[in-house]
């Protein structure tokens, strides 16, 4: 009888430390967590720069397509911006999409950064096209030349597996938010639906923690 209290307390003890390596951060990460792109080495490799306070801001503006560390895709709703954010030694700075704004074309009201979420559904990969025999054209009323009816159009979507894995590396692209240490980098977007050709002028604009800042894009 004297040995079960020792075997008790020898099991809730294992069972602790089972318990504190399961909690154990950085131990697993989800698949899909974001992670922001790298950082380019300074803010002059990116197509324009600007100071807000000490943090100097990057910015590349790549009209609708979408670059990730695992491919280019695009999405024909939205306009992207690729920026980096860096600043002296052990900086950090709280991050936020929504310090972001975009002025195209001189318009008087800029579009203002959208969540990843709504993005998601509008991406395409411009390497993936669908089957050959599922892409010819059916007339519109769906009579065949004969006069006889013809099928209806069968529309062919992404494989599942490739469009859940086109929008985790995007997700991954997205620049952070919260405190983070600096350099920071990672894509914004922006809802504009028209043709990136009637893109005459572009500004990134920063209103955010750092201090403001505005940068002068090339379309």
């Amino acid at each position: 009888m004297r040995l079960l209290p020792a075997l008790r307390t020898g099991l809730i003890a294992a069972l602790c430390l089972w318990a504190q390596g399961q909690d154990t951060p950085g131990k697993t990460e989800p698949a899909n967590e974001s992670k922001g792109l790298p950082p380019r080495v300074s803010a002059d490799e990116y197509q324009a720069k600007a100071q807000a306070g000490a943090v100097t801001i990057g910015a590349e503006f790549v009209e609708h397509s979408v670059p990730t560390a695992d491919g280019a895709y695009s999405t024909d709703d939205y306009v992207v911006v690729e920026t980096g954010l860096f600043g002296p030694p052990n900086a950090r700075l709280k991050l936020s999409s929504g310090d972001f704004w975009l002025r195209i074309n001189g318009r008087k009201t800029p579009l203002y950064s959208q969540p990843y979420e709504p993005v998601s559904h509008t991406l395409k990969d411009p390497e993936w096209a669908p089957p050959p025999a599922e892409e010819e054209i059916k007339s519109e009323t769906g009579l065949s030349t004969n006069g006889k009816l013809a099928e209806a159009p069968v529309r062919v979507h992404m494989p599942v597996k490739m469009q859940l894995a086109m929008e985790q590396h995007v997700q991954k692209a997205v620049l952070l938010e919260g405190d983070r240490a600096l350099p920071q980098a990672g894509l914004l977007f922006f809802q504009y639906r028209g043709n990136a050709k009637s893109i005459h002028s572009v500004e990134l604009i920063y209103t955010g923690p750092a201090g403001k800042a505005t940068l002068t894009l090339q379309p």
